[in-house]
């Protein structure tokens, strides 16, 4: 494939099988227009991406900024894996050029959709994953987010989950988030408070913490990473 051979030069990374990355480019929509072919979309590679991205930035944070607690911790991890970032990191390195969409996609603007640009950089994340090594991956992400990580962790100021996720609700459906203890257990002095976080009456996450806050927050970062999986949320909401 042309387009990923183009996209190994400019990320600057020589695969051992170029295939890895090929797949990391194919949208599902391509796959439904092509199906002739037997060709699997990069949905899989995307998931593992999501996960090495996700170990990443947590043992970087853990590791350059040791004053800071769990929840500033969580919150800058939130801020610096969301769509918009991802999505800028896709257009920055060229993937957005190589991305095989199906016709209908792409006249759609499919191209521009920052959930579907955020995707691909996880999926090819991911080949690089596979085809490098963490070593390797690990390597890619120092180049690529290194800086935007110690930037973020510097300012100290970070928007706490709770109000990124309001504030990407509202843009996109003009409600407010709210939030519902599911369920309490342990003994009073040793409380674990379960918490779901609704968009209407659809339930879009949970979270576990030892007060009603920290679950609360848990649940927003949840959610958070759910609608990175989604450029609209279900019709349910």
């Amino acid at each position: 494939m042309e387009k990923a051979k183009e996209l190994e030069k400019k990320l600057k990374i020589k695969f051992k099988d170029i295939r890895y990355l090929e797949k990391a480019l194919i949208h599902r929509s391509w796959v439904n227009e092509n199906r002739q072919k037997g060709i699997e979309n990069n949905e899989r590679l995307e998931f593992l991406g999501d996960a090495v991205l996700e170990f990443w930035t947590t043992k970087n944070l853990f590791h350059f900024f040791p004053k800071l607690p769990e929840g500033s911790l969580t919150n800058i991890r939130a801020a610096l894996v969301r769509t918009e970032n991802l999505a800028l990191k896709s257009q920055e390195l060229g993937i957005n050029e190589s991305l095989l969409l199906g016709r209908g996609e792409e006249q759609g603007g499919g191209g521009e959709n920052p959930s579907l640009l955020a995707d691909v950089f996880e999926a090819v994340l991911g080949a690089i994953f596979l085809d490098q090594g963490l070593v390797g991956a690990e390597k890619f992400l120092n180049r690529f987010f290194l800086a935007d990580l110690k930037k973020l962790g510097g300012k100290g100021d970070i928007k706490d989950a709770k109000t990124l996720l309001q504030e990407k609700i509202q843009e996109r459906q003009k409600i407010t988030p709210r939030y519902q203890v599911l369920k309490e257990t342990g003994p009073e002095h040793d409380k674990v408070f379960e918490v779901g976080a609704y968009v209407g009456k659809k339930r879009l996450a949970t979270g576990s913490g030892h007060s009603k806050k920290e679950a609360e927050e848990k649940a927003a970062a949840q959610g958070l990473t759910a609608l990175k999986k989604s450029s609209r949320i279900g019709q349910n909401a």
